[in-house]
């Protein structure tokens, strides 16, 4: 790993992977972000990186993985070793709302990605081809939805529910089909929900988290019985960086964090350590502001991981629970205001989508 181009590197989770490999003592190498900065592309996410490791070990290049062109000549120029694809559009009801725009980039972007990934490995002569990795980085929504019991394995059969999960179910056959006919070195992993810092507040935590401190009322879709496995972020990065160094070529990796949760207990829990760290002025809990409104079209009961793979095979196992995890999210969101202030003064303004 010399040279780690990190595609999507300016959202949530790729933004905390390239930190998190900085503070890696083993990586000494150099790091190419390459993201387009959509909406949730936040070059602020990475201001302390561009700080300390700027023009050394830490380059960006603002590009659009669809751009056939431009990704050409980022991959001519740096000739990455190590190819980490996060760049994907994201949200479940964005997917609902404007589709193509998911077909285009998790589909599109990732077949651009490979061939340009096949042409830089093509050209690498025999002794260097070992140290060669693309990994793709999936999620557990590809295999659809479970009952109130059973776990995703790795075998699973896909059965996406949403075009998000249907565009990642189609990105992740194209990294399979690129290895299987062209003899691209890659690895996939498929995670469950995260969080952490850094995370845009359209998603869950983070929007209850906001909402509470504004007194808005907390959307709860359906009953808030639907049921995810939770990932801190960091434990996620780890396990990323394990597959790439450990996992055999070909090989997928199921990555979850053993705590499966009901959307309402997930706003309760944010709601107490709230009403503990900053007490509200105007209700005496703040679960006085959770809302049942209409449940998401198609929205998955359950999603539940069995990740015993990756801790049997390469060691991984997660190191929070949701208990310290999601008491450092909140606290982080606490003491970055400034962060999510900005976020708020532009166009986004926490409000529903995919209706």
């Amino acid at each position: 790993m010399k040279t780690v181009l990190v595609t999507g590197g300016a959202g949530f989770i790729g933004s905390n992977f390239i930190h998190y490999l900085l503070r890696d003592k083993s990586f000494t190498g150099t790091i190419v972000n390459l993201d387009k900065l959509t909406y949730a592309g936040n070059p602020e996410n990475l201001s302390s990186v561009q700080e300390q490791f700027g023009d050394s070990r830490y380059f960006f290049e603002h590009a659009d993985i669809c751009d056939q062109q431009r990704v050409a000549e980022i991959f001519g120029k740096y000739k990455p070793d190590t190819i980490v694809n996060f760049a994907a559009e994201s949200h479940v009801d964005r997917s609902i709302d404007g589709p193509m725009d998911f077909v285009q980039t998790n589909i599109l972007g990732t077949a651009v990605l490979l061939q340009n990934a096949l042409a830089l490995y093509r050209e690498l002569d025999e002794t260097a081809k070992p140290g060669f990795r693309f990994h793709h980085v999936s999620t557990d929504e590809v295999y659809g939805s479970l009952g109130e019991s059973g776990f995703f394995y790795e075998d699973t059969p896909y059965d996406p529910s949403s075009p998000y999960s249907a565009s990642k179910a189609s990105s992740d056959h194209l990294v399979r089909a690129w290895q299987r006919t062209f003899g691209l070195p890659v690895t996939i992993s498929n995670c469950s929900n995260n969080y952490g810092a850094y995370q845009f507040p359209e998603k869950l935590i983070p929007l209850m988290i906001l909402n509470c401190l504004a007194h808005k009322p907390l959307p709860v879709y359906g009953q808030g019985l639907n049921v995810r496995d939770w990932l801190f972020v960091d434990d996620h990065c780890e396990a990323i960086l394990t597959v790439i160094r450990k996992a055999e070529i070909g090989s997928t990796y199921n990555i979850g964090g053993h705590n499966e949760m009901t959307n309402i207990e997930i706003v309760k829990t944010i709601c107490a350590i709230l009403d503990e760290l900053e007490p509200s002025k105007q209700v005496k809990s703040y679960q006085e502001l959770i809302t049942y409104v209409k449940d998401r079209p198609g929205h998955d009961l359950r999603y539940a991981i069995d990740a015993s793979k990756l801790e049997q095979e390469l060691g991984w196992s997660p190191s929070e629970t949701f208990e310290t995890g999601i008491r450092k999210t909140v606290q982080w969101y606490l003491d970055h205001r400034d962060w999510w202030q900005r976020i708020q003064a532009g166009t986004y303004r926490q409000e529903r989508l995919g209706l």
